[in-house]
């Protein structure tokens, strides 16, 4: 008897990626290199299905996705793409269908002489210094196979460059739109921001997809601050209900910078977050934000990594889920602090209000606090809607439904409000209401 054995699934991506390079032409020779190595990684380490023993992913399977073993698309789409009525407010906006920059539906405006905005592709092309010194130097692809691939695959993406002293007034909108409603389907955007001493930039990502598309956005995106410099961050996803979403976002501070963030996942099957902040430069501080709704039977995971390495840095982390259905979230929060890191102070909360019996929030908090002049605390909280203040609402003429209403929204508006642009905090706050309506209509 003949036994034939199943090639691993990374080695279809391995014959995809050999196929793309012998294809391609003048790419520079760092470049080709670093996306050897980076495939080469990936093949190593395969997806992170191992179930024991795996305590990044101890919460998430990730083997339906490997099961599914969807393909990088390998050309634009022709499909027509539609944003959303008045792209959310926002002027300035770079779009990508598929992962491909669609420059007919991209528009830069106004910005200050210096400031680099558009195609990852071209500033490839162009091979400038500041893409050489920063891409793929700060997302760690060595020990996280998702981010090998998308390393592997480097090319189309987003470029933003802020240099000394410059501000880009009006918020940026980065708009990812999955347009391919056949099985399995991966897109792999890209994003790089640096900014240089004292810049400051307001930036939005945003993922949508067709409402039954199967599909695997795997984004990755590197943020550098410059001393000095102020970097406001927005992600909103809202993939398909079938979708899979990993993001591994990687920021990397310098002296006396502000970062803050808010990511709000509506969308998808199986999502992941990484977001990994490295305070490296005195006086450095960072706010980071989150709201997750989940619904049915989706899995949202948020894995938040801050590492406290210079003395007298600061951090905020504010994380709230909803949850219906049989849905069930996991957040991992970790809090580094370094040898000799003295008077660094940092908080962190995760707060989850469950609507179901059947839903499930898993809340791992961590700290490795290695200096003795600190303040760290940390709290994470689950329960339901309190009795009291439905009876309160209902006692005032509301229905069951209006009174549920009115306090899932004030519980979210706790992380909407943190928003300091009034522009965003409205249109983002609005699709925040929106999603929350569709959770509160009854199942059919």
């Amino acid at each position: 008897m003949t036994i034939q054995q199943t090639a691993p699934p990374q080695q279809r991506y391995v014959e995809v990626f050999d196929a793309l390079e012998s294809a391609s032409r003048n790419q520079p020779s760092w470049l080709r290199d670093l996306r050897r190595e980076a495939i080469d990684r990936f093949t190593q380490l395969g997806f992170p299905t191992a179930r024991r023993g795996n305590e990044e992913w101890k919460y998430t399977d990730v083997r339906p996705i490997a099961e599914a073993a969807p393909m990088p698309v390998a050309s634009p789409s022709a499909a027509e793409a539609s944003l959303p009525t008045g792209r959310l407010g926002l002027s300035n906006h770079l779009v990508f269908v598929d992962g491909y920059y669609a420059e007919g539906l991209s528009s830069t405006v106004g910005l200050p002489k210096g400031v680099e905005v558009g195609s990852l592709a071209d500033a490839l092309a162009a091979d400038g210094p500041v893409v050489q010194q920063h891409l793929a130097r700060h997302a760690n692809f060595q020990d996280h196979a998702l981010t090998a691939l998308n390393t592997a695959f480097l090319g189309e993406g987003a470029y933003l460059y802020v240099p000394d002293g410059m501000a880009i007034a009006e918020p940026m909108l980065v708009h990812f739109l999955t347009t391919k409603e056949h099985s399995d389907a991966l897109v792999q955007p890209r994003v790089l921001l640096v900014t240089g001493r004292q810049a400051e930039i307001k930036l939005v990502q945003c993922f949508e997809g067709p409402e039954e598309g199967r599909y695997l956005t795997n984004a990755v995106t590197e943020v550098v601050l410059g001393d000095a410099s102020l970097v406001q961050l927005y992600r909103v996803q809202r993939d398909s209900m079938k979708a899979f979403h990993i993001h591994t976002t990687e920021v990397d501070m310098g002296r006396d910078s502000f970062f803050t963030s808010v990511a709000l996942d509506l969308g998808g099957a199986l999502v992941r977050n990484n977001l990994n902040v490295d305070l490296g430069g005195v006086g450095a501080s960072s706010i980071l934000n989150g709201l997750y709704l989940a619904s049915g039977t989706q899995h949202v995971d948020n894995q938040v990594l801050v590492d406290h390495q210079v003395s007298h840095t600061t951090t905020r982390q504010l994380y709230k889920g909803i949850l219906d259905g049989q849905a069930r979230t996991a957040f991992h929060g970790g809090i580094t602090v370094r040898p000799d890191a003295q008077k660094v102070d940092a908080k962190q909360q995760d707060r989850n209000l469950l609507l179901s019996d059947q839903a499930e929030a898993d809340a791992k908090p961590a700290f490795w606090i290695y200096a003795d002049d600190v303040r760290c605390a940390h709290g994470a909280t689950c329960g339901k809607l309190d009795e009291m203040a439905m009876f309160y609402l209902r006692s005032r003429g509301l229905d069951e439904r209006e009174a549920r209403t009115i306090l899932t929204q004030g519980f979210a508006n706790e992380v909407v409000s943190t928003i300091p642009n009034a522009l965003l905090q409205e249109s983002l706050g609005e699709l925040v209401l929106d999603r929350l309506g569709q959770m509160d209509e009854p199942e059919q």
